[in-house]
């Protein structure tokens, strides 16, 4: 299973910016069962969790941080999973992750940062200019 991100760069404080997170070496149908993450870390920080969404049954789980500005989404046929980033914020910015696996345990996940989750992509940065 590969994960790779794009979308990220450089965005003014209160604009918006969509990252995409391609997902290859799936069957088709284990695709469904999954849950897949987006991730964050800022220089000096620890990893956190932004927002993560159980393929089976769609239900979406954010951040508090972010809730009400960020959007998690999927194309199935496409099998991307995206992060609409709206009203963003200079603490926004961080290196972001995609995340997956093949367990239903979408709040731990978003709680722990991703820990215990088996793929993850190389990051996208984005920065946010004030």
């Amino acid at each position: 299973v590969q994960l790779v991100e794009s979308g990220g760069g450089l965005v003014q404080a209160g604009g918006s910016l969509r990252l995409s997170c391609a997902v290859s070496g799936l069957i088709s149908d284990d695709w469904r069962e999954w849950t897949i993450g987006w991730f964050r870390q800022a220089a000096g920080n620890e990893r956190e969790g932004v927002a993560c969404l159980s393929i089976s049954d769609g239900s979406t789980y954010y951040a508090d941080s972010v809730k009400g500005r960020f959007t998690i989404s999927r194309d199935n046929a496409k099998n991307t999973v995206y992060l609409q980033m709206d009203n963003v914020k200079p603490e926004d910015a961080a290196r972001y992750f995609c995340a997956a696996d093949h367990e239903a345990r979408t709040t731990f996940y978003l709680q722990m940062g991703g820990y215990g989750m088996d793929y993850w992509g190389k990051g996208t940065l984005v920065n946010i200019s004030s």
